[in-house]
This record gives C-alpha cells, structure tokens and sequence, in this order.
C-alpha cells in the first residue's frame, strides 16, 4: 500500500509543480478600495500608497511581471465601465512596476510605459473588480509611489 501512496503523491506534486503561482487577491487590500463607475471626477483618481514587498512577480509567469510586490493588494479598484478606455499607471521617484488582476482572472503587468513608470491602457475595460500591485526592483524596501487610474489615457 506504501508504494501506491508514494506514486499518487509523486503524480499529484508532479502535476502541480509547473503551476502558476499567483497573489492571493482574495486578501485585504493593504491601501484601501475604490468604487468608480464610468466618467468618474476627479480624474486622474489618486491612491498614494508604498510599493514593493518580499514576493517576486515573476512567478506569475506574465509577460512584463517583474519587481517585487506584496502579498495582498496595494489596492482594489470596483469599476463599472462605460464607453471609456481604463488607464492605470503608477508615477514614483523609483523604477515602479505595475501587476493588475482583471474581473475574468487574467493577469496583466507592466514596466516602464513612460519612462520608468509603468501603465496600461485597457481599450474595452470590464466592469468588476482590479486587484493591483505596484513592485519595486529592491525585495523588502518600500517607496512612496502614487497609484492614477483614468479614462483619459496618455497622448
């Protein structure tokens, strides 16, 4: 019976090791919630917050995933969409970057949209919830980094 009982847990590891681990979005967000509904004011919405954390983004497999990020969402975004494009940028003295959780699941990064800043455009934004993470290049140390989402994205 042992061997049986080593082969399935050697399986069931086998078939989660290449699993992609993401953020526990399901967590508090550290810097707060914000509810917008379309041709919202003021806009850009500002949400100063402290980015970075222990945690690299990479591991969750995206393209442009990079830095380190928290564990828990700097910040959750209740959106309801209208006829607007969503921009989400992060601005900060620092190379910032940006990790967002759409409402269907997908992940989405970015670093260095304008300059080092990061930033996203999203042409036909969902409505529901954004879980976002601003990173930072050193693990562990925080910078001040204001957080802008609008829906008039950058010329």
């Amino acid at each position: 019976m042992f061997p049986r009982t080593l082969a399935i847990s050697a399986v069931v590891l086998a078939i989660t090791a290449g699993s992609v681990v993401a953020q526990n979005y399901n967590r508090r967000p550290t810097f707060g919630t914000i509810n917008l509904v379309t041709n919202f004011q003021p806009d850009p919405y500002t949400v100063n917050v402290t980015a970075g954390g222990n945690i690299p983004a990479e591991r969750i497999g995206g393209p442009g995933c990079v830095g380190s990020i928290a564990d828990a969402p700097d910040v959750r975004l209740n959106y309801r969409a209208g006829q607007f494009p969503l921009y989400i940028s992060a601005a900060s003295r620092s190379d910032v970057t940006l990790v967002v959780n759409l409402p269907n699941g997908r992940w989405v990064c970015n670093d260095d949209f304008n300059g080092t800043d990061p930033g996203m455009i999203l042409n036909n934004p969902m409505s529901g919830q954004y879980d976002i993470w601003i990173g930072h290049y050193n693990r562990g140390s925080g910078v001040p980094t204001q957080l802008r989402i609008s829906e008039i994205p950058p010329r």
